[in-house]
């Protein structure tokens, strides 16, 4: 019978990237070290999938003084062929209201 869980095989409903971003959504000046930690992943990780999300055209950056400011490119398109039709700040809007509720301590979905 199946319980539910399969041993050895573990998966989640967002990807890395998709938790990196939402942090730098909340936060446009966060630093690396605080995306991995939230994420729990680790910092060379996160500026690995930084560097993809910007070659992608998803994310950029500008240097101010020793930080990083990060913007989302609102406008465009999720990237896989099944999500057609939704922008990457559609996506966000929604994945942030959640966080949101989650830091005002309110439960609902």
């Amino acid at each position: 019978m199946d319980n539910g869980t399969t041993a050895g095989r573990q998966w989640t409903f967002l990807t890395n990237h998709a938790r990196v971003l939402v942090q730098i959504a909340r936060d446009p000046g966060i630093r690396v070290r605080d995306i991995a930690t939230r994420c729990l992943l680790t910092e060379r990780a996160v500026q690995r999938i930084i560097v993809d999300l910007e070659q992608a055209g998803y994310l950029s950056h500008e240097r101010h003084g020793r930080t990083n400011r990060y913007s989302i490119i609102e406008g465009k398109q999720l990237r896989h062929p099944a999500d057609a039709g939704p922008t990457v700040s559609e996506l966000l809007s929604i994945l942030l209201r959640r966080y949101e509720a989650a830091d005002s301590g309110s439960s609902r979905l």
